[in-house]
């Protein structure tokens, strides 16, 4: 048996985001920054090399707890082998058999895989898992402040309405009224404590599963940041209205994306919801329109309660 020591820039394509925890200088909300583009890589064929294979030095990876990194290997470089993922410490980081490294605490480790075959091949990377909540208990993915099932907020953090994203989202309503159309908000800023009696009164009436496909637990709502907004109606149906329909079109020139999209809810973790928008500044708002992702997959993060039970 052969051993063929291949890193990731010939067969295996790691994707090329570049997690900061840095938060946004202006205001530490993420907005107006550089675009963060996605990391995927597309599939090449791996280099060639002589008979003994391809080697290279290690790799390094960075990746946010409860954030991921996708490794791909294109079927050029295996010829139908069978791949074996393992990690040295699955507490801080593990590996799934696609490939996908999730980072689970801060620290450090390795993931390897191991290639069955007509020939071995083996494969080594150091990754590095970094926690990205500040001192505030706030956490920052690139320059965004993030919340969601994965990543919360303290119950104590009560900024109210957000002033640039009020001005921008007035500005909008403005150039909606120009083109016919008129949006109002439902929902604005809610505290913790106004949040924990909002889905405690959820679960009570319909059950925990049934109330988290559809409202946050208290500290991970993105009502709290004061950064979101339910407008005009909160059914399904407003998204086919012709209000529902410019809002999707134009959000994103104004600053604010359509946060949870239609059938994305297995990766945002909720239902789909055509009122709820979130400001992230004109530039990084564009870029996630444009790359047709939601927020989660944009930023290569998760969203997942670690804990059973209700908070709050």
């Amino acid at each position: 048996m052969k051993k063929i020591v291949i890193a990731a820039t010939a067969a295996l394509l790691v994707s090329a985001t570049l997690v900061s925890c840095a938060e946004e200088q202006k205001n530490g909300l993420g907005r107006d920054t550089t675009p963060v583009q996605n990391g995927s890589v597309p599939d090449t064929s791996a280099s060639t090399g002589d008979s003994d294979g391809i080697v290279m030095e290690e790799q390094n990876a960075s990746i946010p707890v409860g954030g991921y990194k996708d490794i791909s290997v294109p079927a050029s470089a295996v010829n139908n082998q069978t791949i074996r993922w393992s990690s040295s410490d699955e507490s801080i980081a593990s590996v799934d058999n696609s490939g996908r490294i999730y980072g689970n605490k801060a620290g450090d480790c390795v993931i390897s895989a191991d290639f069955d075959g007509g020939e071995n091949g083996f494969f080594i990377m150091n990754v590095t898992v970094s926690d990205c909540t500040n001192a505030q208990g706030l956490t920052y993915i690139n320059g965004v402040l993030v919340v969601n099932k994965t990543y919360s907020l303290p119950s104590n953090y009560n900024p109210g309405v957000d002033d640039e994203a009020n001005a921008a989202l007035q500005k909008m309503f403005h150039a909606a009224k120009a083109d016919g159309i008129v949006l109002e908000i439902v929902s604005g800023f809610r505290s913790y404590d106004r949040q924990s009696t909002l889905y405690n009164n959820y679960v009570s009436r319909d059950g925990v599963a049934a109330a988290d496909r559809y409202s946050a637990r208290a500290g991970h709502s993105e009502h709290q940041t004061g950064l979101a907004f339910d407008l005009n109606s909160l059914e399904e149906s407003f998204g086919e209205t012709k209000e529902g329909k410019w809002l999707k079109a134009h959000c994103h020139e104004y600053g604010f994306i359509i946060r949870y999209p239609k059938e994305k809810e297995e990766i945002t973790g909720y239902m789909y919801e055509p009122w709820h928008v979130r400001y992230l500044g004109e530039a990084v708002a564009k870029s996630v329109a444009e790359s047709g992702l939601c927020l989660e997959e944009y930023l290569n993060v998760t969203s997942a309660y670690r804990e059973i039970g209700i908070k709050g």
